[in-house]
């Protein structure tokens, strides 16, 4: 099967996404790669259209030494948090970003460092979502960043709990670069 994904930037900067199983002159991939190019960038399209007050970028420094460290960044009621242990080389900058979708259904949450790969090793990572149940989470070891393609960690190496991401004790291979989490809040209808 063949799907097609096009998406289109709005002079307001608004996306527009089309998806269509019948071929036509937009990006063609198959269903395994649609399927992969969707998980990796539904952060960036579900949170497109959302206001300033509900997406927030800052920066961070990552710090070596083996000391356990946090990093949290929220908006309104809902907080990302990430704390890590990391070895090696000096501070890298790195880049958390969090967003509430317009509706207030989804909060996301992706740590990342913009340079590609990280050169500290990692002997930890957490990632928690505060009001949320988590839907969706990847982590990777190399970013997208220069021509390279983000290198998902492999399934063993972490896991994925309600409200947590967190590394897998013997399994986790040291290296990070990119972490994402979705999560459904807790937003009742009245």
């Amino acid at each position: 099967m063949l799907v097609t994904l096009c998406y289109s930037r709005w002079a307001s900067g608004k996306i527009f996404i089309r998806l269509a199983i019948t071929p036509v002159r937009c990006l063609e991939m198959s269903h395994s790669i649609y399927t992969r190019f969707l998980s990796d960038t539904v952060n960036a399209f579900v949170f497109a259209d959302a206001s300033s007050e509900q997406t927030k970028t800052v920066e961070f420094n990552v710090k070596p030494g083996g000391v356990v460290h946090t990093f949290t960044e929220g908006i309104g009621e809902y907080e990302c948090t990430f704390t890590y242990a990391s070895q090696g080389g000096t501070n890298e900058q790195w880049l958390m970003s969090v967003g509430l979708s317009d509706d207030d259904r989804l909060f996301s949450c992706s740590v990342w460092r913009p340079q590609g790969k990280s050169y500290l090793f990692f002997t930890q990572f957490k990632a928690e979502l505060k009001g949320t149940k988590i839907e969706y989470a990847n982590a990777y070891s190399q970013t997208a960043a220069t021509g390279q393609s983000d290198v998902p960690l492999k399934p063993e190496e972490f896991t994925i709990g309600d409200t947590t991401v967190t590394h897998n004790d013997g399994k986790f291979k040291a290296q990070l670069s990119k972490l994402t989490a979705i999560g459904r809040t807790r937003h009742v209808e009245l």
